[in-house]
């Protein structure tokens, strides 16, 4: 039986909250040594023992190995004494870093690539690598985190004890802390699921992006099933082009990280990933035509939900509803219940839990509607590419029956050369654009802003399009326009509980605001 709920407590001096087994049991330092071939710089390794493996001089707990790696600005081997400070058993970096760090007061271990091996060592030292839970991994473009929520919800409903760990939140049966990364690094995620075993967990869904597996830090796991969403333009800044960028997603369906796989065919990538896997895999589409092992079809929707039946081998079929409005959502749906049956569950109980109801899920800042009965609706988004606009406005249309009102910024220092395709789409897909700041980071607000404005004004429609640079006013500007009847879409921040701007994370809500914008305006919210 789960204990009673644990809130997260925040440490000062700690840079984030890490899900850690309360109990470890620790690790011989020799054996790591023997196990990895590391070379031991300095100090004397013999009698020493690890319970924890952690990147962050800032997380350090007592018996902790900290591992210097290189980053994008500092080196990591330049806080091995903090590290030390702090209670760390010993320190492993690369030659570089070692002579950074300098002389301590603990072992000082060296290899060549320490985060390369980052994950099989967490797996060592937390015996994550020893009978894990059923684990799901998912992967794509867009829907990850929706995917990954409603997979959640079907296990849970299903009857399993479940962990998550997405863009949003990390959450082991009723202990929940907030995400600082869409996959945390290999360490934090071996440390998470050495805490869900010690709290029950059966099954553990983890949103995977591409960053994750380039950067190697779902290393030391090997998922039950991996299901892929779709692929378009996004992180090109990091990959180059989407050719490299399908490369990268593609990594997850492989034999070193999955036994199965499920991917839908609704992008021309999906077809592509299917056909060259060497995994098991099975198919879905949401269009009957479409040579798939699973159909979606939508068979109703509203602002409350979609309703959709899921057709599938040997006669299967099921009706059920996901609480979030778009096909798209039904997609994500289908993709989740389909992974849920290839991990073992068995498709008489997902039908018995999930037929003729809703899918009990809470997606934050996934379409969620802010606003009350009455008055214009509102909602706050997570989509930040050309291809979720599409999606997300289409299915915003289709449970309008007045005006759609969109605005929306757009992150700085990432990848720019989607702001024209977004523009140009959300003036073409809304009746009233509103252009506004977003997370600029480092980057000129202002320049960001002419980008989306440019591209807006280079569409073929007739939509108003205006400039109000303040988010705050920009959703008060919104709400002054809408009457009942109308929808006012504020994609881009979600759930996120921040702004960064200038590099100096600021706290904001949209959806905080977007409620007082609709108190102020006398309409009611949720």
């Amino acid at each position: 039986m789960v204990g009673p709920v644990e809130k997260e407590v925040v440490v000062p001096g700690r840079s984030s909250a890490v899900l850690r087994p309360e109990h470890p049991t620790p690790t011989a330092l020799s054996e790591l040594i023997a196990t990895f071939s590391l070379g031991v710089e300095s100090g004397d390794a013999a009698s020493a023992r690890v319970s924890g493996v952690t990147l962050s001089s800032a997380d350090v707990h007592a018996g902790d190995l900290y591992v210097g790696v290189a980053g994008q600005h500092r080196h990591g081997g330049e806080f091995a004494a903090n590290a030390v400070a702090a209670g760390a058993a010993a320190v492993l970096t690369d030659p570089a870093g070692a002579l950074l760090a300098g002389e301590i007061a603990v072992p000082l271990l060296v290899t060549d690539d320490p985060r390369a091996l980052l994950g099989a060592i967490a797996a060592r030292v937390h015996g994550t690598d020893v009978d894990p839970p059923l684990l799901m991994g998912i992967t794509g473009t867009n829907g990850k985190t929706s995917t990954a929520y409603l997979l959640d919800a079907v296990l849970r409903q299903s009857g399993l004890v479940c962990g998550l760990s997405t863009t949003a939140e990390r959450r082991l049966a009723d202990v929940t802390v907030a995400s600082t990364l869409t996959t945390p690094e290999a360490s934090d995620t071996h440390a998470m699921l050495a805490r869900a075993r010690e709290l029950g967990v059966q099954a553990m869904t983890i949103e995977v992006s591409a960053q994750a597996l380039s950067r190697h830090r779902v290393d030391g796991l090997l998922f039950d099933v991996v299901g892929f969403t779709n692929l378009s333009h996004d992180h090109l800044d990091d990959y180059g082009d989407m050719e490299q960028y399908f490369r990268a997603k593609s990594e997850l369906f492989t034999d070193a990280r999955a036994r199965r796989g499920v991917v839908c065919l609704d992008t021309e990538w999906g077809a592509r990933l299917a056909a060259e896997t060497r995994l098991p895999v099975t198919t879905i589409a949401s269009a009957a035509e479409r040579h798939a092992d699973w159909h979606v079809e939508v068979v109703d929707e509203s602002q409350e939900g979609t309703t959709f039946e899921l057709t599938g081998p040997q006669g299967f079929g099921l009706r059920t509803t996901v609480p979030v409005i778009g096909q798209h959502m039904a997609m994500n749906a289908g993709l989740a219940i389909v992974m849920a049956i290839e991990g073992g569950v068995s498709p008489s109980r997902v039908s018995e839990a999930l037929a003729e109801s809703v899918i009990d899920a809470y997606l934050p800042g996934r379409l969620e509607r802010v606003s009350g009965d009455g008055g214009p609706s509102v909602f706050v988004d997570f989509a930040h590419s050309p291809d979720a606009f599409v999606s997300t406005l289409s299915a915003l249309r289709r449970v309008t029956p007045g005006r759609v009102i969109m605005m929306f910024g757009a992150d700085g220092d990432r990848d720019a050369t989607k702001r024209h395709d977004m523009g140009r789409i959300a003036a073409e897909g809304s009746d009233l654009l509103i252009v506004t700041d977003f997370d600029s980071r480092l980057e000129d607000p202002a320049v960001i802003r002419r980008a989306l404005l440019e591209g807006a004004r280079s569409a073929t429609t007739e939509t108003e399009v205006i400039e109000v640079a303040a988010p705050e006013e920009a959703i008060r500007a919104a709400v002054a326009q809408a009457a009942p009847g109308d929808s006012i879409l504020w994609a881009g921040p979600g759930h996120q509980d921040y702004r960064d701007v200038g590099g100096v994370k600021h706290p904001h809500s949209a959806r905080d605001e977007a409620r007082a914008a609709l108190r102020e305006a006398g309409w009611p919210t949720r």
